[in-house]
């Protein structure tokens, strides 16, 4: 028969155990990036797997939208972003969306008609765009069909939009199926 007895300190079984719980951080921060948005404000649910959802999300912004969407569309964002995709791309990551760990994928875009922007209320032409992934909003825009139209993030303007945002981003979206 073979005894082996080790002698231990309690600094020794210290070290072990933070080493330990550095381990099962390290792990848990790396399983749960690229699935959730990289937004830093708390406060905003970005949750959006039914139509109360989705109508609550862009409410936070004080967006009020059509009950039913104009358009239901699946998107795969591009591989590669070109210019325009580009520039959506940062215009998201200003909102806290970061768009990059989706590179490839298949999304959802829901397009609503916005009921409520300032100095246009009866007029149609604005829509909000949500990308959803997994029942989550990874991206999106508030925008005019109009010529000359705008694009933006989810921010409600505090006065009428008077120059216009390129609206490339839309006019060379990704690849996009109809359901």
């Amino acid at each position: 028969m073979f005894v082996y007895s080790v002698k231990t300190s309690k600094a020794k079984i210290a070290a072990l155990i933070l080493a330990l719980a550095a381990i099962i951080i390290a792990i848990a921060m790396v399983m749960g990036k690229g699935k959730e948005p990289a937004a830093n404000d708390s406060a905003i649910s970005y949750k959006a797997e039914n139509a109360a959802e989705r109508a609550a999300f862009l409410s936070q912004f004080g967006w009020k939208i059509s009950d039913d969407p104009v358009e239901i569309s699946e998107v795969i964002i591009p591989q590669d972003f070109n210019a325009g995709y580009l520039e959506y791309a940062e215009m998201n990551k200003a909102q806290g969306l970061d768009l990059e760990p989706y590179k490839g994928m298949r999304a959802k875009r829901w397009t609503y008609a916005v009921l409520n922007y300032p100095g246009l209320e009866n007029q149609d032409g604005v829509q909000a765009n949500l990308l959803i992934f997994e029942g989550k909003v990874i991206g999106g825009d508030v925008c005019s069909l109009d010529t000359g139209g705008f694009l933006h993030g989810f921010d409600f303007p505090s006065v009428p939009q008077t120059t216009a945002a390129p609206v490339s981003a839309i006019v060379s979206e990704p690849e996009t199926t109809e359901n």
